[in-house]
């Protein structure tokens, strides 16, 4: 089995651990960007179409497809959704198509979709000024959200609980979208909906990630994380535990939430990755993307849930159902949290052997290299990686996992307050 793998702009090594775990499946990866630093696959199996634009990606795409065929064509990049279906339905593959594809990256078109088919969602606006901003939150009631249209990562999202705050915040969310690096990844020559920003009403209760899969229309769960962070203004996507701790009922109340928001955004046969978050008990979509959830979600899930959505995105990329048949609890606990540390230009990265060897972790992944600059709020999301542990309870994973990361060492310089 030959898959192409699709890249508008190379992530460094990012996905790489990824293109293994599909190897390791009896896959085999080919990598096709539009854009890339450095070779980061086997030569033979990688190609540059120096070019974010889609005729230039599709034209490299059908020359390799004629000289040895592809069984099937996916992406693990949410700045790569839309590219990658528009390369499959070029090569005659299995895929989602473009239009759900642009429904299930541009969060306003999201947003459309949703309230189209009646799928549980928040009160939403899109607004290109503050005084719009300010009139779509008076109009639906302090807090709101102020987030990006092709964002992701919590990159330039905030929530607002007051006109000063609004008018402090939109002005910086304006500047960091126009050069974010999600929208400046993003595949050139097609429609992919409004670059703006949206004003959302706040949800008050917890949030949880999901994995999960659609085929024809009906949605099986896979795995269930619950995010546990003590939230700030900037939604710092930190602390996560799994398995959930919801009981079944509302378990399947999740489920259908997330069928509703799949089939508003056409997706009838996709891997899926949702986000839900409750308020006064009921739960609303915060988006559906159509692609597995990033940082250690994979790895939770197959411990915690004993689901693979890397094995479901090989199922859908040719053509076939995947296996799994209903979300199930395992007994292990895992923990994962993002690394963070403060802005500034990294000078070194000093991670402990021991660090690297213990048992406990299932995964611990430096995304930052020596020369990055790292952006806080509101000046940027940027993040310094990811782990994950194991644990006889969440807060033994948890405290694994923080062992870990408070021995990493890093050197900073140069602090960096502004947007780029």
């Amino acid at each position: 089995m030959r898959l192409l793998a699709i890249e508008t702009v190379q992530l460094g090594d990012y996905y790489v651990s990824r293109y293994e775990q599909v190897e390791a499946y009896g896959a085999q990866v080919s990598v096709l960007s539009g854009l890339a630093d450095a070779d980061h696959w086997p030569a033979d199996r990688f190609r540059v179409a120096q070019s974010q634009h889609i005729g230039n990606l599709i034209a490299l795409a059908v020359r390799w497809h004629q000289d040895t065929p592809f069984d099937g064509v996916f992406t693990f990049a949410e700045s790569s959704v839309i590219a990658a279906a528009a390369v499959a339905e070029a090569l005659g593959l299995p895929g989602i198509g473009v239009d759900a594809a642009q429904k299930s990256r541009n969060k306003f078109l999201m947003r459309l979709a949703h309230e189209a088919h009646g799928a549980a969602h928040p009160p939403f606006q899109p607004v290109g000024t503050l005084d719009e901003a300010q009139a779509a939150a008076a109009r639906i009631g302090y807090p709101v959200i102020l987030k990006p249209t092709l964002g992701a990562g919590s990159s330039f999202v905030f929530r607002v609980d007051s006109p000063g705050e609004l008018a402090r915040a939109f002005p910086q969310a304006w500047a960091g979208i126009q050069d974010m690096g999600f929208f400046t990844s993003e595949v050139q020559g097609l429609d992919l909906g409004p670059n703006g920003l949206l004003i959302e009403g706040f949800l008050d209760g917890r949030e949880y990630l999901i994995e999960a899969l659609c085929w024809d229309g009906q949605v099986t769960l896979g795995s269930i994380v619950d995010r546990v962070t003590v939230e700030s203004a900037t939604f710092d996507d930190d602390v996560h535990h799994a398995p959930t701790d919801l009981d079944d009922a509302t378990i399947e109340r999740v489920r259908q939430v997330v069928e509703r928001g799949a089939v508003a955004q056409g997706l009838h046969r996709s891997v899926l990755h949702a986000e839900v978050r409750f308020h006064h008990g009921e739960p609303f979509l915060l988006e559906i993307a159509a692609r597995p959830g990033g940082g250690g979600l994979d790895h939770m899930a197959r411990i915690s849930a004993g689901y693979c959505p890397i094995q479901s995105v090989i199922a859908f990329a040719v053509g076939e159902r995947p296996a799994h048949a209903a979300y199930q609890r395992t007994a292990r606990h895992t923990a994962a949290m993002v690394l963070l540390c403060p802005a500034g230009t990294i000078e070194a990265i000093h991670v402990p052997e021991d660090v690297r060897q213990d048992p406990a972790l299932f995964f611990l992944k430096i995304l930052a290299r020596p020369g990055d600059v790292i952006r806080r709020p509101p000046a940027g999301n940027s993040i310094l990686g990811f782990a994950g542990s194991t644990g006889t309870s969440f807060e033994d994973a948890m405290a694994n996992a923080e062992r870990a990361a408070q021995a990493i060492d890093v050197t900073l310089t140069e602090a960096v307050l502004a947007p780029a």
